[in-house]
């Protein structure tokens, strides 16, 4: 197949090396002729490198470059089969240059535009025959990052998607179909782990590296949200936040925090400038955690059979009964520490929460309320740190950091499986390639059981009255039918 990327900066240039490494004539074009010449010998010396690494030879590497042709015009006349734009997040930049090609390529050429955040209707819509146009947005690094979404515009012809999309698979890579909506499938699928985190932030529960430690630890994320937002660029994630929660008309959902506007305003965009949610200047350390000081041989008590276990494993000394000094473990599903001393009558000084997602990872987390007793907790902290255990202490809040986390990662997931945006296992393929997450969303959620996952969302949207929790209709109809949250079931038309 022979290919044209139009636009040579960091996107064009590895989608040009993971088409010429799949065997494909690539043409290289861009309005900055030189930026062609540069882009060339960038995908050479990133061939040399692989020869280096010993991920290829040197007459692969050779191949390989030989299929770079540079152009001189990215409008220039020719036998094409497929044109990849990759220029500036602009929309008459864009369909302008489209209506170019379309007057010099022929009526068969497919045109795809590697957009991030422009609705391909709206770019295709300038065309005179918008049904050549779709959607394929690569990630960065292209040769990398093993997925790509394809989105169809409004009249784009099923035939363009199906080529589009086969082409994808047979250079290793995965495509997943998506309907063209704001954030398309991966960026709209991360907003559910970066809102939920800030609105955390915005309680006070604990500070940022304490919730990319529960993040990694307790869910098994790479990274934190905090360290994502910082090395993607705070000024670059909210825009993503801000122009999402408007796309889909301000969904409680997907709400924006009134933390980074002040943030993004100040530069503290992260990584890039030298301070974020963290302070990258030279010589700066990471933040560290407390060391652990309390006693860990204080008696304590649990209405956890699952922490009961792992405790008396570790050599805790866990009471029957709550006497003495004991301190109190409880473990709360979508509701607070504080509730549950009320409910029980719970010496609320030295009664603590365990969020039940923690208990049998690494980074166990310890939830504190107004009336604790800091040397109690102090030693609950000890008694939980048992078997060389890493705790993190939170202030109480409905459901935890975990669960509220991972909830909302599943909401998300859940609610672009009711709007039809993509099918439920193109959702947990996207997220897991895309966003490197330990598995895909509605797994995950099914992992923990809906009508658990049900009772928490239930919980939080009573004890918050914020909307942004309500379950959705997706997690609710497979918790009612005792079905999991990756069945698509049945449509109107297959009946």
């Amino acid at each position: 197949m022979r290919i044209r990327i139009v636009g040579t900066g960091v996107m064009g240039r590895g989608i040009a090396q993971w088409a010429a490494t799949a065997g494909h004539t690539v043409e290289l074009a861009d309005a900055r002729p030189e930026s062609v010449g540069e882009a060339v010998e960038f995908v050479r010396g990133m061939l040399d490198r692989a020869v280096q690494k010993g991920r290829s030879t040197a007459e692969e590497a050779a191949a390989i470059a030989q299929r770079l042709v540079p152009l001189g015009s990215p409008a220039e006349p020719g036998e094409v089969d497929l044109v990849i734009e990759a220029i500036r997040e602009d929309l008459d930049t864009k369909a302008a240059l489209f209506t170019q090609l379309e007057n010099a390529l022929p009526a068969t050429t497919v045109f795809a535009t590697n957009t991030s955040s422009l609705p391909v209707t709206q770019i295709a819509a300038r065309l005179s025959d918008p049904s050549r146009l779709v959607g394929l947005h690569f990630f960065n690094p292209a040769p990398l990052m093993k997925i790509v979404e394809v989105i169809p515009g409004a009249r784009t012809r099923a035939g363009v998607v199906d080529t589009v999309s086969e082409l994808v698979r047979r250079t290793g890579h995965s495509a997943v179909v998506v309907s063209d909506t704001p954030g398309f499938l991966i960026n709209h699928a991360g907003r559910g782990l970066v809102t939920e985190a800030l609105a955390l932030l915005e309680r006070q529960v604990a500070e940022p590296a304490e919730l990319d430690r529960v993040a990694r630890d307790v869910l098994g994320l790479k990274m934190g949200p905090f360290e994502l937002m910082d090395l993607t660029g705070l000024d670059v994630t909210a825009t993503v936040i801000e122009s999402i929660w408007a796309g889909f008309r301000y969904a409680d959902r997907l709400r924006a925090s009134f933390l980074t506007p002040n943030r993004v305003a100040a530069g503290l965009h992260g990584r890039k400038t030298g301070q974020g949610w963290f302070d990258y200047s030279p010589g700066a350390e990471k933040p560290a955690e407390k060391p652990v000081t309390g006693d860990p041989d204080r008696p304590v008590w649990t209405d956890d059979a699952e922490l009961r276990a792992v405790l008396t494993d570790a050599g805790a000394k866990v009471t029957d009964s709550l006497t003495g000094d004991a301190v109190a473990l409880v473990a709360t599903w979508g509701t607070t520490v504080a509730t549950v001393i009320a409910a029980q009558g719970l010496p609320p000084e030295r009664t603590f929460g365990v969020d039940p997602l923690s208990v049998r990872t690494g980074r166990r987390v310890l939830a504190i309320t107004p009336a604790t007793d800091p040397a109690a907790a102090r030693d609950a902290r000890a008694v939980l740190a048992r078997g060389e255990k890493a705790v993190t202490v939170v202030r109480d809040v409905e459901g935890g950091v975990a669960q509220r986390l991972v909830s909302s990662i599943v909401s998300v997931a859940a609610s672009i499986a009711e709007q039809g945006i993509a099918a439920p296992e193109d959702i947990d393929l996207g997220v897991r390639l895309g966003l490197g997450y330990p598995k895909g969303p509605l797994s995950w959620g099914d992992e923990i059981g809906p009508a658990r996952l049900l009772t928490l969302q239930r919980a939080l949207h009573e004890a918050t009255g914020d909307p942004r929790y309500r379950p959705t209709r997706w997690l609710t109809e497979r918790a009612q039918l005792g079905l999991p949250l990756t069945a698509a079931g049945p449509a109107p038309e297959d009946v």
